[in-house]
């Protein structure tokens, strides 16, 4: 938690907002990998990739 705490320190100190919707993005394939690994829709997630 100390990692997220010092990155969201970071983009507002560094007025780097742009930043913010890149994160976002990641993290939401991120968890849609985590999520479907394993399972019958995989193969089609991976698809989009």
């Amino acid at each position: 938690m100390e990692f997220l705490k010092e990155l969201f320190l970071f983009i507002k100190e560094r007025k780097k907002y742009w930043l913010i919707p890149i994160l976002l993005v990641l993290a939401i394939f991120g968890f849609l990998i985590v999520l479907t690994q394993g399972t019958a829709i995989a193969p089609f997630v991976y698809t989009i990739f």
